[in-house]
């Protein structure tokens, strides 16, 4: 699976993350579809997309080097969203989403690195995460929901 890279750091604050200026940059992607590579899918990045991503409990939960990268990541949907993997289906189980995920949903597995300067060098590193794409099944396709369960990755990359 492709490692999205986040080389340009926009949110900085790992504290207190401006999730109105999140949604104002998502927003731009509005309309837009993007096709994962793996299976052909077509993702439409549609109106109520920017605000999940941004204004999702979930996000709205977050701390920390996590709350950082999800901002971030904002940056790189569409190419987080062309590499997506490991696809796999769920039906819907919560009645506020009984028409907009009428058909359920599909979950993917995301990989992102974001940079970070080492404290005691200088130097530029990458920290390196995992994720779960979420998307919406209804009877007009598929649609960008979410993007949630981010990790940083604790193994060195090539490790088994």
């Amino acid at each position: 699976m492709k490692i999205v890279r986040i080389d340009k750091i926009i949110f900085t604050n790992k504290q207190k993350i401006p999730w109105d200026d999140v949604f104002r940059y998502a927003k731009q992607y509005e309309g837009t579809r993007i096709v994962v590579r793996e299976y052909d899918d077509e993702i439409t990045f549609n109106h109520t997309s920017a605000s999940e991503f941004a204004s999702s409990v979930y996000s709205k939960g977050l701390k920390g080097a996590v709350a950082k990268a999800k901002a971030n990541l904002v940056q790189v949907i569409p190419e987080l969203i062309e590499y997506a993997s490991n696809r796999r289906w769920t039906e819907n189980k919560d009645e506020k989403h009984s028409k907009d995920a009428n058909r359920g949903w599909y979950r993917y597995d995301v990989r992102f690195e974001i940079s970070v300067m080492a404290p005691e060098t200088n130097e530029q590193k990458w920290n390196q995460y995992i994720g779960t794409l979420i998307v919406r099944i209804n009877d007009k396709g598929l649609f960008f929901y979410d993007v949630v369960n981010i990790k940083k990755e604790t193994r060195t990359p090539g490790e088994s």
